[in-house]
């Protein structure tokens, strides 16, 4: 398999060498990073996580558990708590009485001698414990809300003890402690007892129902390799002879209906994909609202109409308004082509003076009749119709803002996935150059999941909710971070940003931009006000573990020096609300 894929990247850069070149003069005169970026661009790139064996002496496990009678761990299979972990537990609680369960980060070994794989751990998301049973592998409750919550049931699973303390006490109030918990080290799957075990990647310690307490790891169950085709879960059989994984999906989504029928969505249906990442199918009103889809161009008649074909017969959605937003449009074939369509119902708006891509879309959004806002860009394009469906049925639940979808660039490979804030500098996409089938970390490629912002190529919005933030802030960021700015006030407004990676469209990033003095002047005191707005925020996404590595495409490497053990007390991670801007 190694030998394949050097064979495959060294065909790829003879295929490219004037870009080979550049990456190879970037290496020798002392850019590294820049080569590393320009290589993972042309080549694409994956997850390189693998750690030495060794990293395991750093981190001795119990020995003898301890008791500690304000504390309750619920730990998955073959987990055992790391040397300090419980105190770090402790610590946290004590130092902030609003938190009602904690979870770390952990350390796993499918055979001993292997390679060892972290599991890095995003702050609390609610959407994406819906989808991916992520939590864990170690949850720490305090036993007063343990009793709260379930009356002190001692058989209570982790998935199940979350969605309670969520229910009774609110998202925010289960925190992340950056850090090493527990470390398993197990054998293969060879054995049926270690495959009816729970997956580690991507997935909790709840999976298969009830948890135990932290035990002697002389006696703790192994849990399968995060890397095996057993580490995903299966959807249910329907038919014929039920296996182990069909009983864990099943008791999985016995508490997610439980879950919905206690919170008022007795409504939303739970459906299995056929990877095991279960989608929250919120229900629509009827009618269906008008979605006003939004299109800023100049000329570029070519991509302009390959993006309306996708809309108007590959998007299966039956109520759209298209406004075109046009900025100076003078090529004769596009005036044509605009003629065209305004006799086949789409709106042009004029949108004259130098580009200003904020105050385009806001301008179109102004005539727009539509419930919600779909802001696509003239090159993307959608070739699977139920794209936006996916997207509105999550923009229409009241406490999410943006919406956003997962972008292919013209390789087919990931150029959108998400924006993750603090990487690149600034911010960056996430996933970016993954194959375009790559599960993504924790399944998140697959998964709907919270984000700090998504891109505006392609994003939905509640029309209310976007007037009511102001729109696009035209004034301070015409062409760049006007997506990023706009999610985190609708952040700040209460608001959380979602990604859908259901939603799947073609983007050719920046294939009708032109860089000049101009607009390198005006990227510039951009990036300064974005700095000056959302400066605290651009030290650590709290949906991006800082271990990773902030300067290449994000969720590929780990930053030096990034496992460790568990952090102290003021080191917790929430997804709270972003602060106003200033």
């Amino acid at each position: 398999m190694a030998g394949s894929v050097t064979r495959a990247v060294a065909a790829t850069l003879a295929r490219h060498p004037r870009r080979t070149f550049a990456i190879l003069w970037a290496r020798l005169t002392g850019r590294r990073l820049r080569a590393r970026q320009q290589c993972a661009a042309l080549v694409g790139i994956d997850h390189r996580l693998a750690l030495p064996p060794r990293i395991l002496d750093r981190f001795p496990t119990e020995l003898v558990p301890s008791d500690d009678p304000d504390l309750r761990l619920l730990t998955a299979p073959g987990h055992a708590l790391v040397a300090g972990a419980r105190r770090a537990f402790a610590a946290a609680f004590a130092a902030d009485p609003s938190l009602h369960a904690l979870y770390g980060d952990a350390l796993v070994q499918a055979s001993p001698g292997g390679p060892v794989f972290p599991l890095l751990r995003p702050a609390f998301d609610p959407d994406y414990l819906m989808a991916v049973d992520w939590l864990g592998p170690v949850l720490a409750v305090r036993r007063t809300s343990l009793c709260a919550i379930a009356g002190g049931d001692a058989e209570i699973s982790a998935l199940d003890a979350a969605l309670r303390i969520v229910e009774r006490f609110g998202p925010d109030a289960i925190g992340h402690l950056p850090g090493i918990v527990s470390v398993r080290i197990g054998p293969d799957l060879a054995s049926d007892r270690a495959s009816s075990l729970p997956p580690l990647r991507g997935r909790g310690p709840s999976e298969g129902g009830r948890e135990r307490e932290a035990t002697d790891p002389a006696t703790a169950l192994p849990a399968p390799d995060p890397r095996s085709p057993e580490a995903h879960p299966l959807p249910l059989q329907g038919e014929g002879r039920r296996g182990p994984r069909d009983a864990h999906l099943e008791t999985r989504l016995a508490s997610l209906r439980r879950h919905l029928d206690r919170t008022g969505r007795a409504a939303t249906r739970l459906a299995c994909e056929p990877d095991g990442v279960v989608s929250a199918l919120h229900p629509l009103p009827d009618p269906l609202p008008l979605v006003s889809v939004i299109v800023p161009t100049r000329d570029r008649v070519d991509l302009l109409r390959a993006c309306l074909d996708g809309l108007r017969t590959r998007t299966d959605w039956p109520t759209l308004e298209i406004l075109i937003a046009d900025n100076d449009s003078r090529a004769p074939e596009t005036l044509a082509y605009f003629r065209a369509l305004e006799g086949e119902g789409v709106r042009v708006v004029a949108c004259p003076g130098p580009f200003d891509f904020a105050g385009m879309n806001n301008a179109a959004a102004a005539l727009a009749r539509g419930a919600l806002l779909a802001f696509v860009n003239n090159d993307v394009e959608a070739f699977r119709p139920d794209w936006l469906g996916r997207m509105v049925r999550e923009a229409l639940r009241p406490e999410i803002g943006a919406v956003g979808a997962k972008l292919l660039d013209g390789e087919g490979r990931i150029q959108h996935g998400g924006i993750v804030l603090g990487t690149g500098g600034l911010a960056t996409h996430a996933h970016r150059h993954f194959p375009g089938d790559a599960p993504g970390d924790g399944m998140r490629l697959r998964a709907t999941h919270a984000v700090s912002a998504v891109t505006a190529a392609c994003l939905v919005v509640e029309a209310a909710k976007f007037r009511a933030v102001g729109g696009f802030d035209a004034a301070h960021f015409a062409v760049d971070f006007n997506d990023v700015d706009l999610c985190l006030r609708l952040n700040a407004a209460g608001h959380r940003t979602l990604m859908v990676p259901g939603a799947v469209l073609h983007h050719r990033e920046g294939a009708s931009r032109r860089r000049s003095p101009e607009a390198e002047s005006r990227h510039a005191r951009e990036v300064a006000a974005f700095k000056m707005r959302w400066g605290p925020l651009l030290v650590q996404d709290p949906h991006y573990h800082p271990g990773f590595d902030p300067d290449l495409s994000t969720h590929a490497r780990l930053r030096a020096g990034a496992v460790d053990g568990p952090t102290g007390p003021g080191a917790v991670r929430r997804s709270g609300p972003s602060r106003s801007p200033t």
